[in-house]
């Protein structure tokens, strides 16, 4: 491998490459510009990671929205694990330190941006709570969410405090034992609320801390909020007055490795009743027909109202997103709802968060992927059907409404991982661009990057399909490049024009290829009716769209060289990738890659997600033959192309297993191939060591057989 490195580096020294692997991972990275409440600057965090060091370093950041001047906040952030913004103020915060006098506790700190060397502890918790949510009450008072972990009881759980089991072992009654990376123990995320009575100087109210969560009933299934394994603080939310609060929690009458469906639980947040959920059975929004799952409560800004997403099916989690709204009333302690309605029912993209309501709440802003962009829409109340794009080319990753009712917009594309700008009356205003400003990121512009339209294969289809393109930083015209075909996972996802920091596709056009990354049958952004098109169908017309794919970049595109090409893909692009090893595509390639992707079709049972195969299998293993129709391992006689093959131990949605089940029938049946595994790494290679290695390998391959490149010779073997 450092043979590699080495020849990585004289490659970039001379300019070949743009964007190394190692450029690429220590590159700065920025979260969302967060926005003070009069509007005038932003905060927002900075972590990078040295190769030198070994390490990261983080810094809170201040942006001056006007100007577009950064600046350091002069906070620490190493005693900030998060903050919220004081409402009421000018750029208060209400801030989370990591540390307290309780051992595993946590300690919440009253501070001003504007001046960072006056703060004040208000509260010791006796636990890692996380996920802080407030909100100033008519009194004075501040209403305050957090989560954590809890016992059956209803009482936080602290790791550092609990008693250590003697025994190690594992014991189930029900399938769901394990999801993603981790394991189930008893223990689940439960929501806190606590009170900051204003007495001068605040501090914790009463006996400290209520269990919102707790006694929900339920039959199957606990109630969990934030849901894992990627849920956090926007499954909650605190009404702006203080005196409701709102959470997202699993259907407690379905098993979770068979459903996806879940509801949104209204309270008071003074009352002593346990929430209910006001779209769950018998109810008029489940009456109508929307069973599946919730997401991304949000409160009008004068705490009458409520809007939601929520999609159909309870176990089917590619179906629409839609978004709704419903009227809350709060009194005595108990909530009443009134006036459910549907807002993005003739809209067909998914709806995501996250939410915001317009100042004078006639309409809501919300996400939505369209052709390969996440872009901002504005949803007016007064009619269903009506919705406006706000912002076009890059993907919006999170966006703030300003006291103006400008949109401060967070957002990303292949040529840049953070693009700070603010949106008003039809005009961007570009305060901020990580590519011009990054010495990793010299040279990376908009120009590389293209996109072509081709032909599906579906007759039912009346649109063309999308591919997006991408050049080397320093393309040279009149120069062909080997082709680097790249599917995306999902399967109901796409190749979007975002950045990303594991498959980027500019890293792997630098490395000397063009990168075709076409979205078929399956992908998102695109319409409901291509999203389901792959129920059943996997190794079907989004197989045949990607030869339509290959064969219009063959015969239109001169200058990409097909016949070096390669093949990648990771999830069910990794399955795909399998797939086109088993038919007459995979001998179009030099070389495959894939990572975490499913081999041997029965073995999908090995899942925890039992919901996502049931669906896109058409059923259960006794009663569906899809899993025999669309399985690699039935077309073994058919494998020849050489072929390098990542699974990790903690991905326990497709266990590693699957990925040494190809590997040794690719070296049995003499098939050049290699394997690599990484045991602390779960779907994503994340930890930036390994993504290096990562990097390095997968390209150390492709280059070998798409080029001719020395092939290093450092894997473990006999």
């Amino acid at each position: 491998m450092a043979r590699f490195l080495g020849f990585i580096t004289a490659l970039a020294a001379t300019g070949a490459f743009a964007l190394t692997p190692e450029q690429l991972l220590s590159t700065p990275r920025r979260g969302a510009a967060d926005p003070s409440p009069d509007g005038t600057f932003a905060l927002f965090s900075l972590s990078q990671y040295s190769f030198e060091k070994h390490k990261s370093s983080s810094s809170l950041k201040k942006i001056d929205l006007k100007t577009g001047a950064i600046s350091d906040s002069g906070w620490n952030s190493s005693e900030i694990n998060e903050y919220v913004w004081l409402p009421g103020t000018e750029s208060g915060i209400l801030y989370i330190n990591g540390t307290g006098k309780n051992p595993g506790g946590v300690s919440l700190w009253i501070g001003d941006v504007k001046t960072p060397n006056t703060t004040t502890k208000v509260a010791e918790l006796d636990a890692p709570y996380s996920g802080l949510k407030v909100a100033n009450t008519s009194s004075g008072d501040l209403h305050f969410l957090v989560n954590s972990l809890a016992y059956p009881n209803g009482t936080a759980y602290n790791e550092e405090t609990a008693v250590a089991p003697r025994s190690t072992a594992r014991y189930y009654s029900d399938i769901y034992v394990r999801h993603w990376d981790t394991w189930l123990t008893k223990q689940r995320y439960n929501v806190f609320a606590g009170v900051l009575s204003s007495n001068g100087s605040y501090s914790l109210a009463g006996t400290g801390l209520r269990n919102l969560n707790h006694g929900v009933n339920f039959t199957t299934t606990q109630s969990e909020t934030p849901v894992q394994p990627f849920g956090d603080s926007s499954d909650y939310e605190i009404s702006p007055d203080g005196t409701l609060y709102a959470f997202l929690s699993k259907a407690p009458q379905l098993n979770k490795a068979n459903y996806t469906a879940s509801y949104i639980y209204l309270g008071a947040f003074a009352g002593s009743e346990p929430a209910v959920a006001f779209n769950g059975p018998e109810t008029e929004a489940f009456k109508a027909g929307h069973q599946g799952a919730s997401g991304q409560p949000k409160f009008s800004p004068d705490s009458s109202k409520l809007a939601y997403i929520q999609q159909d099916k309870d176990y089917y989690e590619s179906d629409r997103w839609q978004l709704y709204t419903i009227d809350v009333t709060e009194e005595y302690g108990k909530v009443a709802t009134s006036n459910w309605k549907a807002l993005s029912a003739e809209f067909d993209r998914w709806v995501q968060g996250p939410l915001n309501w317009a100042h004078d709440q006639n309409s809501i802003y919300a996400t939505a992927e369209d052709y390969a962009r996440v872009k901002v829409f504005n949803f007016p109340l007064s009619a269903d059907g009506e919705h406006k794009a706000l912002t076009s080319n890059t993907s919006v990753s999170s966006y703030a409404l300003l006291p103006d009712s400008s949109l401060l917009v967070t957002a990303t594309a292949i040529w840049t991982p953070t693009e700070y700008s603010i949106v008003a009356n039809g005009t961007k205003n570009t305060l901020f661009d990580a590519s011009t400003v990054d010495l990793n990121l010299a040279g990376l512009s908009s120009a590389t990057v293209s996109e072509i339209f081709y032909n599906g294969s579906d007759p039912n289809l009346k649109q063309q399909l999308h591919a997006m393109v991408v050049k080397p930083t320093n393309y040279v015209s009149n120069k062909t490049y080997p082709l680097a075909f790249i599917v995306h996972g999902g399967p109901q996802g796409s190749n979007a024009n975002t950045w990303s920091n594991r498959w980027n596709p500019q890293t792997w056009a630098d490395q000397g290829y063009i990168v075709v990354a076409p979205n078929p049958t399956g992908s998102t952004g695109f319409g409901q009716y291509l999203t389901d098109a792959i129920q059943g169908n996997w190794g079907g017309t989004p197989y045949t769209d990607l030869v339509n794919a290959w064969n219009f970049v063959n015969a239109s595109m001169s200058w990409i060289d097909t016949k070096n090409g390669i093949c990648a893909g990771a999830s069910y692009g990794g399955y795909m990738t399998n797939w086109i090893q088993s038919n007459d595509l995979g001998k179009e390639f030099k070389a495959l890659v894939t990572h975490d992707g499913i081999s041997q079709t029965q073995a999908a049972w090995g899942t925890e997600e039992l919901w996502f195969i049931r669906h896109d299998y058409n059923g259960s293993i006794w009663e569906s033959d899809v899993y025999d129709k669309w399985n690699p391992f039935n077309h073994i006689a058919n494998w020849s192309t050489p072929q390098f093959v990542i699974h990790n131990t903690l991905d326990y949605r497709l266990p590693e297993s699957d990925g040494l089940g190809l590997f040794n029938v690719l070296q049995a049946r003499g098939i050049p191939s290699r394997f690599l595994n990484f045991p602390d790494e779960n779907h994503w290679v994340l930890k930036q060591e390994n993504s290096l290695v990562w990097h390095t390998e997968i390209f150390n391959w492709i280059n070998h057989y798409s080029k001719g490149t020395p092939l290093d010779d450092v894997p473990i073997g006999n």
